[in-house]
C-alpha cells in the first residue's frame, strides 16, 4: 500500500512537473510567435522594392491627374472669359441699338453715342493689350520649354553615344582578357 502511495505521490509530482513544463513551453511558443509576427511586420528587400515601384506608379498617376485637372481649370477659365466677353458684347450691341435712334435725332445724343463708342473702343483696346501680354508670356514659357526639351534631347544623345562607346570598350576589354588568359 505504501508503494502505491509513493507511486501516487511520484505520479502527481511528475504530472505537476509536466504541467509546469507545458506552461513553460506555451510561454516560449507565445514568445516565438510574437517574434515571428514582429519579423513578419518588417518588409523584406523585395517587398520594399515593390512598395517603391508602386509608390512611383502612384506618383505618376497623381501627376497625370494633376495635369488633367490643371487643363480642365484652364479650359473652364477660358470658357468663362469667353462667356463674359459675349455677355459684354451682347450688352454693348443692345446699348448701341437703344441709343442709336436717340443719337440720330439730336446733336447731344450723337455726342453721347460718340463718347460711348470711344469708351468702348478704349476698353476693347485695353482688353486686346491684356490678352496680347498674356499671349507673349505664354509664348515665352513655350519657348523656354522648347529650349529645355532641346537641351534634354542633346544630353540624351550625348549619354547614348557615351554608353555605346563604353559598351564597345567593355567588349574590347573582354576580348583582350580572353586573349590574355588563353
Amino acid at each position: 500500500m505504501m508503494t502505491v502511495r509513493i507511486l501516487s505521490d511520484d505520479l502527481s509530482e511528475e504530472l505537476q512537473k509536466l504541467d509546469s513544463a507545458k506552461r513553460e513551453l506555451a510561454d516560449k511558443l507565445r514568445e516565438i510567435l510574437s517574434v515571428r509576427r514582429k519579423l513578419g511586420d518588417v518588409p523584406s528587400h523585395s517587398e520594399l522594392i515593390q512598395y517603391e515601384r508602386r509608390f512611383s506608379e502612384l506618383y505618376v498617376q497623381i501627376q497625370e491627374k494633376h495635369q488633367q485637372t490643371q487643363k480642365l481649370y484652364a479650359t473652364y477659365n477660358a470658357l468663362l472669359e469667353i462667356k463674359e466677353l459675349m455677355l459684354k458684347e451682347t450688352s454693348l450691341l443692345n446699348s448701341i441699338s437703344s441709343q442709336f435712334q436717340d443719337a440720330i435725332t439730336s446733336t447731344a445724343g450723337r455726342m453721347k453715342l460718340i463718347d460711348s463708342m470711344e469708351k468702348i473702343a478704349k476698353g476693347s483696346q485695353q482688353k486686346l493689350e491684356k490678352v496680347q501680354l498674356g499671349l507673349r508670356e505664354e509664348q515665352k514659357a513655350c519657348d523656354a520649354l522648347k529650349e529645355r526639351y532641346t537641351t534634354s534631347i542633346a544630353e540624351q544623345r550625348r549619354c547614348h553615344s557615351l554608353l555605346k562607346a563604353f559598351q564597345e570598350e567593355c567588349a574590347k576589354n573582354e576580348r583582350l582578357r580572353c586573349r590574355g588568359s588563353a
